[in-house]
Formats: C-alpha cells, structure tokens, sequence
C-alpha cells in the first residue's frame, strides 16, 4: 500500500494473510466517512440580478480563545467576487454560530461603493483587541486591499483602505501576536505581486507596499514567528518564501522552498490543480506549508498534499506526503486548509487539514464526484490518520461559474479552536427552483481521531525524478477578474 501505519502492524500482517482483510485494504484506498454532523453557519440572502444565488465560496477562518471568525464571499458573480463579503463567528468554542455582512464594502449592504468584493482573510490583533478581515474590493476603481476591523468579531465597521493601486489580488493578513516579541501587534498584509504592507495601530492605518528583491507570485499565507520574523511563503511556479526581521522595516531576498508538479485533470473545476499555499505555525515557532503536488505519483497522474516546514523561513525540508491515502490510490487531493494547534509544539504538535477531492482523478464534469476531507496529526506530521470524508458527493453543475471555471474556492481554512479542530468548507446541494445551494459549513463535533485509530506515515517516500505535469495550467487560474481593464460601471443595487 505504500505507506506504513506504526500503530498496527497486526493489521498489516493480517493483509497479507487473510482474504477478507485484503478486501478491507482495497477499501482503504478511498476516504471513510467521518460520522460528523454539519451545522450551516450562513446562507446567501441577496436577490441582486448580478449573482448566482444561492452561493457561498472560498472560506478564512481565525480563532482566538473560545472564538473564530470564518469570512467567505456570498452571492458569487461571475466576473468576479460576491455581492458582499460574509462572517459566521462562534464565542463558545463552536457550540453557536452568528452570521452576518460587511457593511459599507459593497452597493449591495449597507452604503458600500463597489460592486462586488473578495478574497477574505481573517486574523486576530491580540495586542490591539481587534478583529480583522482583509478583503478584496471591485468597482470602478479596479481591485483593491481593505480591512474591516471589529472588537468582538461580530460588529463591524466599515473597511480601512491598504492599497489603492487598481490591480491587485490574493490577500492574506496576520498579525504579530506574541507578547515578547520586539513588534509585538504588527499587522502584516500581502498580496500579489507579492507586496506587503504594515500596520502598527489594529489595522487603523497601513504603510506603503512593500517587497523582496526576487518576489513576483500569488497566494502568499504569512506568518510571524515569535522573535517578530515574518515568513511569507507563496506560489510563483515554485513554492518561495521571503522574510522579515525588522517588522517589515525591508523585506529580504526570495529562497526556494521546493519545485511544484501538479496534476491538472480533466475537469473544468476552478482552482482544481492550484497549489496555493496553506500555512500553520506551532508554539515553538516551527512553520508548516501544505500545498497539492503530484511529484509522487508515477506519470503525475494525481494529486497528493504534501508538506515542508522551517524554523526560520531561510532553510525549508524536502516536501514529504501526507498519507490521505495510499500510492496506489486513484483519489486526487486539492484546495488544503492546514490548521495547527498554537498551544502545542514539536513531536507533539497538533495539526489537521481539510481539502476537496475526486476519488476518481481522471474523471470528467460530467461524472467527477466532489468530497470534503480531513486528516489529522498529534506528532508533528510524523504520522497521520486515514482521510475521512466530511462532505458530498457534490457535481460540478451544481457550483457557480466564474470565467476560470466552476468554484467552490481558491483556497480553504481550518482553526483550533481551545485545542479543537474546525474546518469551515463548502457544501453544494442539487439546485431548486432556479437557485443554487451551496452555503458554508462547519461540523458541530471537532474534527478528531479516537485514540486507537491507525496511523500512517510516509517515511522513506521519495518524489520521482524527472516528473512532469500532464498539462500546464490554466491561464487565470485563481484571478479574481480577467485580465483587462475594470468594469465601465457599478452595477448599484436599485
């Protein structure tokens, strides 16, 4: 099966002995179903003609104490972002939810002045006390970098403008959060290009963009360790990363942290064979990125999540497979969302990642089958549980169209949360009565492994020389609009 469970070595044996458990091996090939409840934590409300309604896509998530934030695009249209940027927050650790907009972002809530917005992340400013969420604006004035700020992750104000240019595109945000730390609440945000820009007052005001000689990419997630070193990993046909160590003062030269190889497929699904970054950081400092790649697997014929971490973003190591599944799986792994428990470090970090999947790879709009998963880790990555299904099946003809394909996100996010794991993921349902339903969700249990559960890792794994991908990329794969101009107009809700 191409990978090893440490954990049950008896059930290893029993494979090779007996018939009946050899069926049971086969069967590991695909995702068991988690026994999970999913609780809706939004719905789209809009009846702007410009959106595809019902729908729901691309979800951020941060937690802090007994609360997370998740932001996600709601009413999604099809040049390019919603009709508003959405929020569900929960205070009680996942127990509750309460759902709501940005106001004064879009024409279509509360006195906004663009027409669509996009590209939500979201962080916590412990030093300030302040919630924020980076967003994506589109109107007259192009695409845009503003921040909307809360102090209890429930009420916001209106956004706070980072940049202005008209051209940019994948934004992500943190914050410094250790209290010993020289820059303790800095506020970092980025996007493509890849420029960064601080702010050193809860998101009240930002300074002008910023970049590192070398840095030209998309999809950076940003993290700080806790001496105030920021560490920015992004996609730039390679997975890169450059650092600062004077709180964004200058940023410095780009390293490599490994090629990228990706299975492509034949589906149309937006952002299917994207390997953006996902991004986590333990308590001891140690970063962790996940990404998709088909590096090990013969002809590149799936896609696989693999990882590489660092201490101090310079010196990265080689990307190893995370064991979803075995080699010999057909299952092709997408979209992560990597999630790393804060309060725990080392051998003994905490870490879970949903993703989205095809347990066929090769299949076609007309028969790929869409799940959510998840897998998890209690030693640092060493060892990880089965994949599990949490979601689906769903078909592509159920998802809203954009102009690079049908979409359920360009990236996905999950949070501990007082030491337990929350995903917040799409689910699309058959459409009725003209309307889409694909809304937001979360699962009302954490997501976890009992403690008997096997474990497999993927030691002594090796990517295959000379792998290629089975084709190059779609051109605008993950742009929010086509290239080109703006639109000539708002299109202002009557």
């Amino acid at each position: 099966m191409n990978r090893t469970s440490p954990s049950s070595q008896y059930g290893k044996n029993v494979c090779l002995l007996f018939t009946l458990a050899f069926v049971v091996c086969l069967a590991m090939a695909k995702p068991v179903q988690a026994q999970l409840p999913l609780v809706k934590i939004s719905s789209d409300s809009f009846t702007n003609p410009e959106s595809q309604h019902k729908s729901e896509v691309e979800p951020s998530t941060y937690s802090w104490g007994s609360t997370m934030v998740a932001a996600f695009q709601v009413a999604r249209i099809s040049g390019g972002g919603g009709a508003d940027v959405g929020f569900a927050t929960t205070t009680d650790g996942g127990q509750t939810w309460t759902q709501g907009l940005l106001p004064g972002l879009t024409v279509h809530y509360k006195k906004g002045t663009n027409s669509a917005a996009s590209d939500a992340s979201v962080v916590y400013d412990a030093k300030h006390g302040y919630w924020l969420i980076s967003t994506l604006p589109l109107g007259n004035a192009g695409a845009n970098i503003a921040t909307s700020r809360s102090k209890d992750g429930l009420h916001w104000g209106n956004p706070i403008y980072v940049d202005k240019s008209g051209g940019d595109d994948k934004n992500w945000i943190t914050c410094d959060n250790t209290s010993t730390s020289p820059f303790y609440g800095n506020c970092y945000t980025e996007w493509s290009g890849v420029f960064m820009s601080t702010s050193t007052d809860g998101g009240l005001t930002w300074g002008p963009p910023k970049t590192a000689s070398g840095a030209n990419g998309t999809g950076a997630e940003q993290l700080v360790l806790p001496n105030g070193t920021v560490v920015v990993p992004f996609y730039s046909g390679a997975m890169q990363a450059f650092i600062s160590t004077n709180g964004g003062g200058s940023w410095g030269n780009t390293v490599t942290i490994s090629q990228i190889n990706t299975f492509q497929g034949n589906s149309s699904l937006r952002s299917v064979g994207l390997p953006f970054p996902s991004t986590g950081i333990d308590k001891g400092g140690k970063i962790y990125v996940v990404w998709s790649d088909c590096s090990f697997r013969s002809g590149c014929s799936t896609n696989d999540l693999v990882m590489s971490t660092s201490t101090n973003g310079k010196k990265w190591t080689k990307p190893v497979r995370i064991p979803i599944d075995p080699l010999s799986s057909t299952v092709n792994h997408f979209i992560p969302g990597l999630a790393v428990d804060r309060a725990t470090s080392g051998a003994t970090a905490h870490l879970t990642t949903t993703y989205y999947y095809y347990p066929q790879a090769d299949c076609t709009d007309s028969t790929c089958q869409i799940d959510v998963g998840f897998t998890t880790s209690q030693d640092g990555g060493k060892t990880w549980t089965a994949g599990k299904q949490l979601a689906g099946p769903m078909k592509i003809s159920w998802l809203p169209n954009t102009f690079s394909g049908p979409m359920l996100a360009d990236y996905l996010s999950s949070s501990y949360v007082n030491g337990k794991g929350f995903g917040a993921f799409m689910v699309a349902k058959a459409p009725s009565g003209g309307l889409l339903n694909q809304a937001a969700y979360t699962t009302k249990n954490p997501l976890e492994a009992s403690a008997d559960e096997p474990r497999f890792s993927s030691r002594g794994e090796k990517r295959i020389p000379g792998i290629h991908p089975d084709r190059p990329m779609p051109k605008n794969q993950g742009e929010e609009r086509e290239s080109g101009p703006p639109p000539a107009k708002d299109l202002r809700k009557q």
